[in-house]
């Protein structure tokens, strides 16, 4: 839980919330390895950058689930990852990842994985997130008809998967570098639940062609708010670029239920 600047010297303020569902490399049980869930994203932004966002944030952590068994990345990491906030000033930015060969515009794939459902993915935790967010609203000052939902990589199909089966809790939602299932699509387009997708051209874990059939559907359904923003020259750490800027913050603040 990450309360904004200025929470507690305005009672009488509503403050949006901002759920943020992170990544594979990122999960732990809750306790001594939570710390991990600073390492990107909103929570990075505010508290180790020290970036005044005005959101009441959730940021959870996903159940190992087994993963660290067949992961080396998590399997390997140790504590020293994990971003500090400093007293003085900010720390020096990590580098993007690096990445190799022309940027060059690929064909839309023609049949993607059904992604509905994961094998360990947030899509098994859908209640204990909801509570979180139900808990939220319930004990700090927040607005209900300003709720936002983003995620990155295995949080980007996260946001689609619960953003989908709960349209009615959120006024936007932010799938980053996850793709989206047709079978998702129609609760959204109904909805007409604002949309902001990204993906990167350089993205040799979630392929960007992946992207189009979920989004083309929702055109096809009618839906009037789907963004879609490839970052070309990117690879699969393009959510750095998303989070360090200021538009998916503004983006969200238009948007109110």
């Amino acid at each position: 839980m990450y309360l904004p600047k200025g929470y507690d010297n305005e009672p009488n303020k509503e403050w949006p919330i901002l759920l943020l569902l992170h990544g594979n490399g990122q999960r732990g049980n809750g306790k001594d390895e939570l710390d991990y869930v600073m390492n990107h994203g909103p929570l990075y932004e505010a508290w180790i950058q020290k970036r005044d966002l005005p959101f009441v944030m959730i940021v959870p952590q996903l159940h190992m689930m087994g993963v660290d068994k067949h992961t080396s990345y998590i399997a390997n990491r140790t504590r020293s990852q994990i971003p500090i906030r400093l007293k003085e000033g900010v720390p020096s930015r990590p580098d993007y990842f690096a990445t190799q060969g022309e940027m060059d515009g690929v064909i839309p794939a023609e049949t993607i994985p059904d992604y509905t459902r994961t094998p360990a993915g947030w899509d098994h935790v859908e209640s204990d997130v909801l509570k979180m967010l139900d808990e939220t609203l319930k004990n700090y000052r927040t607005d209900k008809n300003r709720v936002y939902l983003s995620g990155l990589s295995y949080g980007g199909f996260g946001t689609f998967y619960i953003g989908s089966r709960n349209v009615e809790r959120f006024a936007a939602i932010n799938p980053v570098v996850g793709w989206g299932s047709p079978s998702m699509m129609e609760p959204i387009a109904k909805a007409q639940l604002p949309i902001w997708v990204f993906a990167a051209g350089y993205d040799n874990a979630v392929k960007w062609e992946n992207f189009y059939i979920g989004l083309n559907k929702l055109r096809e359904l009618g839906h009037k708010e789907v963004r879609f923003t490839i970052h070309e020259d990117l690879g699969h750490d393009a959510w750095k670029r998303v989070y360090g800027g200021e538009d998916i913050y503004n983006w969200f603040l238009e948007h109110e239920k």
